[in-house]
């Protein structure tokens, strides 16, 4: 494509308009359509759907919740695995908390020690939910 020259105002614009996120450049078309009744090329329009596609894993979430949803058959095995969990609490305290599933265990922690105690548990015949 042949470089088009622009005037410094429309210049100071388009440098603008190459820093929105693809969220403000769908809104700018739609106001674009809206106030002037012209419409974006095809491949504008599909530029903003491919971006806000790609945009989703960058809002992936960062903190979970670990649930104990159910204790299973095998509540003593789900009992232990509470208890390496939660090292704190006492045999009875991790008691109540199987035999009161649906249960949190773990609040706002990252990915890894959410997934990490959802295998402890799972492995001992517990369910596991993450938030």
């Amino acid at each position: 494509m042949s470089e088009v020259k622009l005037s410094e105002k429309l210049a100071k614009i388009a440098t603008e308009i190459e820093g929105l996120t693809v969220v403000e450049m769908a809104e700018l078309s739609k106001y674009l359509e809206e106030k002037f009744g012209v419409s974006a090329m095809p491949v504008a329009q599909a530029a903003p759907a491919a971006g806000a596609a790609a945009g989703a894993p960058a809002e992936e979430k960062t903190t979970f919740t670990v649930v104990l949803s159910l204790a299973g058959e095998n509540k003593l095995g789900v009992i232990k695995a509470v208890r390496e969990i939660l090292p704190n609490l006492g045999l009875m305290e991790a008691k109540k908390l199987v035999e009161s599933a649906p249960k949190d265990l773990l609040t706002d922690v990252k990915k890894e020690q959410a997934e990490e105690a959802k295998k402890k548990v799972e492995a001992a015949g517990g369910k596991v939910e993450l938030k």
